[in-house]
């Protein structure tokens, strides 16, 4: 049936001609919301599908911890093993000669030629060296003759005490182990990573010495108590260092969970187990007074030291983008490209800074110019949550970004803390996680502090541990201990700090 022909100028004909053209505006509107939404679901399934396979790839890691570590894929054109030739090879090194020789043999020619049968005439006599184990290393035993008496005017049972005992223990408690033998064991527990009945083993078959897992470990309980004084010594050292790196790692001691940090200076490295991750347990050893400068993660109980100064891990900074940008969609990139763009010209600018290619005052302008850069971005509102994580993160750590180009002994990362937790995860994995007990956590800082310390400063850590053994009274290892910063003359003001250096030549920015 043919529609009703409508009268312009009737009122109802006229209502009706402008509910329909507003419902066909608000038809057309609905269209391009159901095509936005259709394509933000499509991307949005993208997205998805891509965090699930990163799932699943961190899924099937997890349960091969067994296997050998892998970084993914190999390369279709990896590059030639071995050193570069030419100029790049770098310094073409070999095995000295040993200082000493113990035996001497000859490798005579042979009577004819292996070839050809023909005679063999001697031209020169060249030499070769081994430097190699004897057939057994027989164990140094050395027997104590001590004199037990008593005092004739009160009767209390005195006894004498030789420079090489490490103990007054007699009785069932007469047979021991030396200083070297618990300092060698020491550094196979808690830095080679091998466990206590491991070592026992390798005593046994290279030393000839029979001890059992629960006497070591006990053995090694004496020695850090022995070692105790030295530790608090260093943990002073890094209350008045100028620089501390700090990190942490998960730790469990008696079956639960706790954490091992570990702080560290130029000098000195001082590992700490504490039941918690806060405030409190890194003011234990940095003091609530600390006001050197901090290069640390963006761990939030660091911010809480307000008299220091901060230098923000760029590292993970870094990588934090990185992760960003594996599932970034389309405009969401651009903030962490931008970021990551910032930081890498700032880590630029240091090496420029560090090899006197540019002047103080081209160094200071160029790091305000990032400042700013970096400043711009971070009022930045944006929608995606990623970004706005990042955003908020970045301007807790406003002014801990650039603090390594203000001043040449601030690294720009963590590191070094990093470096001085490996050998605490190998342990961890070799001992169940952690300790069974307090006394075994306080122990293991201990000595690995020594331990790591002593080789920070180029010395060998076994002949400390043993002189810290064989000392009758507590003592502490001074040449391990830097000497501590000169008063400020101001009463009630913080240490002054080091004059600032004379400017270098000027040289085009």
């Amino acid at each position: 049936m043919a529609e009703a022909p409508r009268d312009p100028g009737c009122s109802c004909c006229r209502a009706l001609e402008h509910e329909n053209q507003r419902l066909r505006e608000r038809v057309a509107q609905l269209d391009e919301e159901l095509a936005a939404m259709q394509k933000a679901n499509q991307e949005l399934l993208g997205q998805v599908a891509q965090l699930r396979a990163l799932l699943e790839q961190e899924r099937r890691a997890g349960k091969r911890q067994a296997a050998p570590f892998s970084k993914g894929e190999p390369r279709k054109q990896p590059r030639r093993p071995g050193r570069k030739p030419g100029a790049a090879y770098g310094r073409k090194a070999h095995r000295p000669r040993p200082q000493r020789v113990d035996e001497v043999v000859d490798a005579p020619l042979p009577a004819t030629c292996p070839a050809c049968a023909g005679a063999v005439a001697e031209n020169e006599v060249a030499q070769q060296y081994q430097v190699d184990l004897p057939p057994r290393l027989e164990p140094w035993v050395r027997q104590v003759n001590v004199h037990v008496g008593c005092c004739q005017a009160c009767g209390r049972r005195v006894q004498g005490r030789h420079p090489l005992q490490t103990s007054d223990a007699l009785g069932a408690a007469a047979s021991q182990l030396g200083p070297r033998l618990l300092a060698l064991a020491a550094d196979l527990k808690l830095v080679m990573g091998l466990s206590y009945g491991k070592i026992c083993t390798l005593f046994a078959s290279l030393f000839g010495v029979v001890v059992t897992p629960g006497g070591l470990a006990l053995a090694l309980q004496r020695l850090g108590r022995a070692a105790a004084p030295t530790y608090e010594a260093l943990k002073g050292a890094v209350r008045s260092a100028d620089v501390v790196s700090p990190d942490e790692t998960g730790w469990r001691v008696a079956g639960r969970s706790a954490w091992l940090w570990a702080f560290v200076t130029t000098m000195v490295t001082v590992y700490a187990i504490e039941p918690g991750r806060g405030y409190l347990e890194a003011v234990k050893v940095l003091g609530e007074e600390f006001s050197g400068t901090l290069a640390r993660d963006g761990w939030a109980p660091y911010r809480k030291f307000t008299r220091a100064k901060h230098q923000t891990c760029v590292a993970h900074l870094l990588r934090r983008c990185k992760e960003i940008l594996d599932t970034a969609q389309r405009g969401a990139a651009r903030l962490p490209h931008a970021v990551r763009r910032i930081l890498k010209q700032a880590l630029l600018l240091r090496d420029r800074r560090d090899a006197d290619a540019i002047s103080p005052h081209g160094l200071r302008v160029a790091t305000g110019r990032l400042r700013a850069a970096m400043n711009r971005y971070l009022r930045w509102r944006p929608s995606d949550e990623e970004n706005r994580k990042l955003v908020k993160h970045l301007n807790k750590e406003a002014n801990a970004l650039f603090t390594f180009l203000d001043d040449p002994a601030v690294p720009a990362t963590n590191h070094l803390a990093e470096r001085a937790i490996r050998p605490a995860v190998v342990t961890r994995k070799t001992c169940g996680g952690g300790n069974r007990d307090w006394s075994g956590a306080t122990m293991l800082a201990t000595l690995l502090t020594i331990l790591r310390t002593s080789r920070q400063q180029g010395y060998d850590p076994l002949p400390i541990l043993a002189n810290l053994l064989l000392s009758p009274q507590p003592a502490v290892a001074h040449i391990l201990v830097p000497a501590a910063p000169q008063p400020s003359s101001s009463a009630g003001q913080p240490p002054a700090r080091q004059p600032p250096q004379p400017p270098r030549s000027r040289k085009p920015r």
